[in-house]
């Protein structure tokens, strides 16, 4: 495994745990990370996320307290994984699985009106 795919399993692992355990901002506590992507230059992380609860308004506040707490987030990390220096971190909403399940229900339409 090429090292900046260990750190990044490395990074998610951290990040979940300080997620779950360590963030005191309750809009933060349905997140569930989905990936990280770190630049070759290891100057920027990007985080990317989905909710549990999923709409607008909730995904729009969980944008904003991820904001908000991404500097406690990014020095809890830099205890965690050992790296000369701690990326930038970005947080990205993860749309993929939305777009999994909207063409899976295009996909049973599809069949549904073939049968018929």
């Amino acid at each position: 495994m090429p090292k900046i795919e260990r750190l990044e399993s490395d990074i998610k692992r951290a990040l979940s745990t300080i997620i779950r355990r360590e963030v005191k901002n309750p809009m933060i506590n349905f997140v569930t990370i989905t990936a990280v992507d770190l630049t070759k230059d290891l100057s920027y992380l990007t985080i990317h996320y989905t909710l549990l609860e999923d709409d607008e308004k909730k995904r729009n506040e969980t944008a904003q307290a991820l904001e908000k707490s991404s500097a406690f987030i990014r020095t809890a990390l830099a205890k965690r994984v050992n790296m000369r220096k701690m990326p930038q971190l970005r947080f990205k909403y993860d749309t993929s699985l939305e777009t999994g399940n909207r063409i899976e229900r295009g996909l049973k339409d599809v069949l549904d009106d073939n049968e018929k």
